[in-house]
């Protein structure tokens, strides 16, 4: 008993190095792993060159997918997803996998196994230390000791520029960071409610989630099958549709791939609306609508200035603004949580340590033909605290007593915001009769409720649900969706603004993003 109790020790010491090691390697802990000298890809393509990023819940052959959980921890995927596959081919070099809340849950990535990442905003600046002489290891999010002379290296300190750090936003928080410190060109991120858009909008970078299915979901770690999305963050609008060429391609393995008919559809009625855009700079005749509901209680008024500024200045290039309204967006939040923790619980109960994930030993005087004493005690170690809640909120979602009043009525909730959507755009082609002409061409709206909050402020647990408030109606009704930078507010901390057309119209959401960042 004593030498196997010696033995998982030494695995679980083994096992913790391991995560804080990987936090040592960049300033921000954007990293979960990064090769010591990434294979350049030998094809040349549009890529060449170009370092990618990818997030920690997008699978690589020869990297780890730990989805930032214990859970994963020791995972090494035998394929590659297939948009990383993609990104090879065209040349793209994979240098690493990004930091994310634990499988894609959380809004400020602190729902990490290893740890918070810090945004990268206005503290590029030299490094200072952190200072200090003890010798013992602690998971600070900043580093991995809290001295120079350690082999999970040095501290940053995080008093810098800007004062006290704050969070990079989440779930893809450590792809945004990664590329606001310039560690890349760009990098893959999954949106399931806003993780692409809201880490986007903290650290004043470019965000696109694409329609729902135009790249493939193939070899992505589920978390809400009906809403997941990869997308991708850059440092410019350009950067963004250079990767986004490359991906959106069919993928017969993923069965919510959407197929060439409907691409096509789609690109003949974006194309038809694009000839009338000069590249000139000029947005004449272009409808831009406003959407009422976007500006919430919750949101920080101090941010809108940029907001109207920007507003002004695409009125002065000719764009009609138009006043919108989107009247089931206040039940969309809640819409969202019920059935993205209904998945969660559904796709998230493989882990059982069997199957897949880690598995613990269970105490001696355990019934070992008790296979739910197994599995508990395996899944009790292997989630954090969030994603219990998740499943535990998904479960009862989807028990008997609350199928009716909570997950149906949160399906026909998406179906009431979907229609909000197709009054304002038009109906999509996703439709038999999608050839209707609607109010707007596509919507403008703030991306968050506010800058990036400080990674230590004590919010309450549901101010952190609440900043997804203007994420996710999008999310909902399978919309493509950027976010740009559009200044900076009274604390001089990133404002972003986001732009959303109808299904299929990305080019369209990207064209009017690229002149948004002009301003």
């Amino acid at each position: 008993m004593l030498c196997r109790h010696l033995s998982h020790t030494r695995l679980q010491a083994r096992r913790s190095c391991r995560l804080l090691s990987t936090q040592a390697q960049d300033t921000w802990n954007a990293f979960t792993y990064r090769p010591s000298t990434p294979t350049a890809s030998s094809i040349h393509g549009p890529l060449s060159g170009k370092h990618m990023a990818v997030k920690d819940n997008i699978c690589t052959a020869d990297m780890p997918t730990t989805c930032s959980s214990k859970m994963l921890q020791e995972f090494r995927p035998p394929y590659d997803a297939t948009c990383v596959n993609l990104l090879k081919r065209a040349g793209g070099t994979i240098i690493g996998k990004t930091n994310c809340d634990e499988f894609g849950m959380g809004s400020l990535n602190t729902h990490s196994a290893f740890g918070p990442v810090t945004n990268p905003f206005g503290r590029q600046g030299p490094a200072r230390s952190a200072g200090g002489s003890r010798q013992t290891v602690m998971n600070l999010g900043w580093g991995a000791s809290l001295n120079t002379h350690s082999a999970f290296g040095p501290v940053t300190n995080p008093f810098g520029r800007q004062g006290p750090a704050r969070s990079a936003g989440g779930s893809s928080g450590g792809s945004a960071a990664a590329v606001a410190a310039n560690l890349c060109f760009a990098a893959l991120g999954t949106d399931t409610g806003g993780s692409i858009r809201l880490p986007a909008a903290y650290c004043g970078v470019v965000g696109f989630k694409p329609s729902y299915g135009m790249i493939s979901r193939w070899g992505v770690v589920s978390y809400a099958d009906s809403l997941d999305c990869v997308g991708i963050l850059a440092s410019s609008v350009e950067d963004v549709e250079l990767v986004y060429d490359v991906l959106a391609r069919y993928d017969p393995r993923d069965p919510t791939s959407a197929p060439e008919d409907l691409r096509q559809a789609a690109k003949q009625k974006t194309e038809a609306r694009l000839k009338t855009l000069s590249d000139s700079g000029r947005l004449d005749g272009v409808r831009i609508g406003i959407p009422q509901e976007y500006f919430p209680q919750e949101l920080d008024s101090s941010s809108l200035v940029p907001f109207r500024t920007l507003l002004s200045s695409l009125q002065s290039r000719g764009a009609q603004l138009v006043s919108v309204s989107l009247p089931n967006t206040s039940y969309a939040l809640s819409a969202y949580y019920v059935l993205a923790s209904a998945e969660a619980s559904s796709n998230l109960a493989r882990y059982d340590g069997v199957r897949f994930g880690m598995r613990v030993d269970v105490p001696p005087s355990t019934d070992l033909t008790d296979a739910a004493s197994a599995y508990t005690a395996t899944r009790t170690a292997g989630f954090g605290r969030e994603v219990k809640k998740r499943i535990l909120l998904g479960t009862y979602a989807l028990s008997a007593d609350a199928f009716e009043n909570y997950f149906l009525q949160a399906h026909r909730v998406r179906a009431l915001v979907r229609s909000d959507f197709d009054r304002v755009f038009g109906k999509s082609v996703l439709a038999a009769d999608g050839d209707g002409h609607g109010t707007v061409d596509v919507l403008v709206h703030p991306s968050a409720i506010r800058t990036a909050p400080l990674l230590e402020s004590k919010t309450n647990e549901l101010d952190a649900y609440v900043q997804d408030v203007l994420t996710v109606p999008a999310s909902l009704a399978g919309l493509p969706a950027l976010s740009v930078p559009c200044g900076n507010g009274p604390d001089g901390w990133p404002v972003g603004a986001s732009v959303v057309g109808q299904w299929g119209f990305d080019e369209l959401v990207c064209r009017v993003g690229r002149e948004c960042s002009r301003e």
